[in-house]
């Protein structure tokens, strides 16, 4: 019988912001932390291995580098199937997503094999800067218009799985690199025949740190969305 539910995040460079995630998912009912940080130069892993020493229900996988942001998701997805979890739960470390919706998350869950926290549904809201928020939109409508999928959000990291009712689904079937793998994921999850239930979110645009997201990705996920819709 698959135990409680796996709260998992990918970190670089996150030390400004990683303790307040830690303070708003670590004492949480039920659910367990894990943090893969990729040898963050600000040294977030040191701040984690010191909430380690009190909370036993965090878990550290360090590793020698930027390895990619869908391996990190990857390994935290696999990570949660082979210690036997009912649920993982994934979202971003910088607090654009916030912790306090885990709960619903988990709720939610017991009645949905995958859940996406979405910004363009009623409720749901991006705070993003103008014009990274006009990319967003526009490039949400985009894919939803080339999958035929109804479901409004693609690229957004705060989703969840039920283990025990995710059908067909393999994480290694996913290809896409980068940001696109959330964008394909979503692909792949309708694709296996499992319903994707959509919930709002507000997304907050990050206070402290900087954004990780390299400019030539938005070609990346146009070509990646190109070269599915061909397959």
């Amino acid at each position: 019988m698959r135990k409680k539910t796996l709260v998992f995040t990918a970190t670089y460079n996150e030390s400004e912001n990683i303790e307040e995630f830690l303070n708003s998912t670590i004492k949480l009912h039920e659910v367990d932390v894990l943090i893969i940080d990729d040898n963050s130069p600000d040294e977030t892993s040191k701040i984690i291995e010191k909430y380690q020493s009190k909370y036993k229900n965090l878990f550290l996988i360090k590793r020698p580098g930027k390895l990619g942001l869908d391996t990190a998701h990857k390994e935290g997805y696999n990570f949660a199937l082979e210690n036997n979890y009912k649920n993982l739960i994934t979202l971003d470390a910088d607090l654009s997503h916030d912790p306090s919706q885990i709960p619903s998350f988990i709720k939610i869950l017991n009645d949905n094999a995958f859940v996406i926290g979405s910004r363009y549904i009623s409720g749901g809201k991006n705070e993003m800067k103008l014009s990274r928020l006009i990319l967003s939109y526009l490039g949400n409508k985009l894919i939803k218009l080339i999958f035929n999928i109804n479901c409004n959000e693609y690229t957004t990291s705060y989703r969840g799985f039920n283990f025990n009712l995710l059908k067909n689904f393999k994480i290694e079937d996913v290809k896409s690199k980068g940001y696109s793998f959330f964008m394909e994921t979503v692909f792949q999850i309708h694709k296996s025949g499992n319903f994707i239930k959509e919930v709002p979110i507000v997304f907050s645009d990050r206070k402290k740190g900087v954004s990780k997201i390299p400019k030539i990705e938005t070609f990346r996920t146009l070509k990646n969305l190109i070269l599915l819709k061909i397959k």
